[in-house]
């Protein structure tokens, strides 16, 4: 691993790649700490400590923290994730956008131009609903969140603010991909998610140290994130691979084909999209019920809230149904089976064409429900931690946030533990995409890559 590490600093191109990414990195962490005009910090770190109720955590959780303090990334990459979901459902049912995504590289060019777009137009509106919504809050102690009581120079400020914040973001994201390694909005996300984890170590150790826990209890909690992350590592790179032979194909003098290859089928083809999906049509509805004041509607937002029977029901059934949905919107086995057809490839023992299609569609439909139910299993894992280890959520977000913050901050026995859900997910998934990338451009000039089991010499051939 050491002379892995090494290794890269020797190759200029990617040394400079690496560097390039560590630089705008903390560029995206100093902007965190800025605050936005007009806003009154103490009060609104009051209110945050004080509320229960469930979106803003979510935009917090991708801002970095930086929603909570009202920085100028408030809105963090969120708007960019929702504009790229939005268009990619919208590719389904719109046949100009199906055409461009079947284009190649200028198609996809024109839809990260219309991503751009959407983006700014969804910071626009989701900074102004904020700056509506911080003129009305109140501090527990009294005081404003809005210094000098808002108004429409405040509102049009802090849009301002915000939306340059995130189109800022976005660029340095779309630099990182292109001049950095790794994906850059990907990378944004997972920077935003672990610069909790230090505060977190130093919290373990001081509870530690004051006999405000057991070593044993610390011992339990490791070995439980060793586990989790295996299977997680375990479960990302799985994947079913459908043997394909390719029948030999003369063109012109040269003869081409006759090799067998396979068609991999990952086993969590929709990654951590359904789990926000799911995440946006329980935590929504909930939030928005805690503001009708009707016994009976109060009641169900009291069901709905985490860590409850029907709340974790509707939470599993509900990623079960985006992981199907959204594996249908990113995987056509129909396309499949045609561009096979075309280039004269087929599965042994399958007839091409629409045997061939419905044979994969078979083989997904089985393979999805498998990642679901993992998905699931991983994204409710802070219910079952809460009550098995008898720690708490995030004590500044409260207990019906921890869906929209996936990952949490445990506080019995006085530990301050980073751990659990969505979060834990993406950071995984993002690290091994980064150490991917890195280990293909040490191995395309002959060095020595992470995953190697056997030991080479670290030289240029």
């Amino acid at each position: 691993m050491i002379d892995s590490l090494r290794n890269i600093f020797h190759i200029p191109d990617l040394r400079r790649r690496v560097l390039f990414m560590f630089g705008l990195l903390a560029v995206y962490r100093i902007g965190a700490f800025i605050p936005t005009p007009g806003i009154n910090g103490m009060a609104l770190s009051e209110f945050f400590t004080a509320a229960q109720g469930g979106f803003l955590g979510f935009l917090n959780m991708f801002s970095g923290g930086a929603l909570a303090q009202m920085t100028i990334f408030a809105l963090g990459i969120m708007p960019y994730i929702s504009a790229s979901i939005i268009l990619q459902l919208l590719t389904v049912v719109w046949p100009y956008l199906e055409r461009l995504s079947k284009e190649g590289e200028a198609g996809r060019k024109k839809i990260t131009q219309y991503t751009r777009y959407g983006t700014v137009v969804l910071s626009v509106i989701q900074s102004f609903g904020i700056s509506l919504g911080l003129e009305g809050l109140q501090a527990p102690s009294g005081a404003m969140v809005v210094a000098g009581g808002g108004g429409w120079g405040f509102r049009l400020m802090t849009v301002l603010t915000l939306t340059t914040g995130t189109a800022f973001i976005m660029w340095l994201g779309e630099q990182i991909s292109e001049r950095g390694i790794g994906n850059g909005i990907s990378l944004i996300i997972f920077a935003g998610i672990v610069v909790g984890i230090p505060n977190a170590i130093i919290g373990m150790v001081q509870s530690l140290m004051a006999d405000e826990m057991s070593i044993f209890t610390i011992f339990g909690l490791l070995i439980l994130m060793v586990v989790v992350v295996a299977v997680i590592v375990f479960v990302e790179r799985g994947q079913r691979r459908i043997p394909v032979q390719y029948a030999k194909r003369v063109v012109g003098r040269r003869m081409y084909g006759g090799q067998s290859t396979h068609l991999p089928l990952r086993v969590n083809t929709g990654g951590v999209i359904p789990v926000i999906f799911a995440s946006s049509i329980i935590t929504i509805p909930a939030t928005i019920a805690q503001f009708i004041k009707i016994d009976f509607i109060q009641a169900i937002s009291r069901q709905l809230a985490f860590g409850m029977p029907l709340y974790n029901l509707l939470y599993v059934v509900a990623i079960v149904f985006f992981c199907y949905f959204y594996t249908s919107i990113i995987f056509n086995p129909v396309d499949t089976a045609d561009n096979l057809k075309k280039h004269g490839g087929y599965i042994p023992g399958i007839r091409p064409g629409k045997r061939t299609a419905d044979y994969i569609d078979r083989l997904l439909s089985r393979i999805t429900f498998g990642g679901a139910l993992y998905l699931a299993a991983v994204a409710i894992l802070p219910t079952f931690l809460i009550s098995g280890f008898n720690v708490a959520p995030i004590p500044w977000i409260g207990p019906t946030l921890d869906n929209w913050l996936p990952g949490f901050i445990t506080q019995g026995f006085g530990i301050n533990f980073y751990f659990g859900g969505t979060s834990l997910l993406i950071v995984v998934g993002v690290a091994m995409d980064t150490v991917q990338q890195i280990e293909a451009q040490l191995i395309m000039r002959h060095y020595d890559g992470f995953l190697k089991k056997g030991r080479l010499r670290g030289r240029r051939s």
